[in-house]
């Protein structure tokens, strides 16, 4: 599996950026894709995931400011960022997830840079 990120930039405080992610190669039927982000210093954590049935999950820190969404078509899921904070500055990871019995599998895309400014 490939993902493909774009979207992401510079952009002032309390503005909005949109992420995307395509995901090609074997894609299965059931699986997760969501986002993570990493600021320096910092450890890799969760932003949103949206499962292959539309079923959402966000951390505390972007609820109600972040949406997650697919196009199971597309294989593509976006990542709408709104009322951006200094702190939502990372480096933006798509990621693509699926259990399998051996367990779980999982790839990662390269990675977009969020730079939020004051």
């Amino acid at each position: 599996v490939q993902l493909v990120e774009s979207g992401g930039g510079l952009v002032q405080a309390g503005g909005s950026l949109r992420l995307s992610c395509a995901a090609s190669g074997s894609i299965f039927r059931n699986y997760v894709m969501g986002w993570f982000r990493q600021a320096p210093g910092n450890q890799r954590e969760l932003v949103a995931t949206i499962s292959s049935g539309g079923r959402t999950n966000y951390a505390e820190s972007v609820e109600g400011r972040f949406t997650i969404s697919r196009d199971n078509a597309k294989n593509t899921v976006y990542l709408q960022m709104n009322t951006l904070k200094n702190e939502d500055t990372a480096v933006y990871y798509c990621n693509y997830r699926r259990t399998v019995a051996a367990g779980l599998v999982e790839y990662w895309g390269q990675g977009t840079q969020v730079t939020v400014s004051s």
